[in-house]
């Protein structure tokens, strides 16, 4: 079974940087496109980052444009987000999941990993 597991989430100040893995175990991820989501408390999950199974495709909510970057190493079975310029609003955990192509339904999600920003 494919297994999804977040990392590098932790406490950081408004302005600061983390930067976000996703890793898979089982079967290999890297014919598949990965998004990044986020859930704050109270509030609906939302899409943060997509990237397409070659790398060579990227798309991202308007909110964190110019902020965060979506990458991959297929050799680690690894896709990195990048967050830079974090602000209080980014705050939430942050999930990743695999999709058979850019804009398809995601099959397996990860647990998740807490980002929170400080003011």
């Amino acid at each position: 079974q494919v297994q999804l597991v977040e990392s590098g989430g932790g406490l950081v100040q408004a302005g600061g940087s983390l930067r976000l893995s996703c890793a898979a175990s089982g079967r290999t991820i890297s014919l598949y496109a990965v998004g990044w989501f986020r859930q704050a408390p109270g509030k609906e999950r939302e899409f943060v980052a997509a990237i397409s199974w070659s790398g060579g495709s990227t798309d991202y909510a308007d909110s964190v444009k110019g902020r965060f970057t979506i990458s991959r190493d297929n050799a680690k079975n690894t896709v990195y987000l990048q967050m830079n310029s974090l602000k209080p609003e980014d705050t939430a955990v942050y999930y990743c999941a695999r999709s058979p192509g850019m804009g398809a339904s995601y099959d397996y999600w990860g647990q998740g990993t807490q980002v929170t920003v400080s003011s």
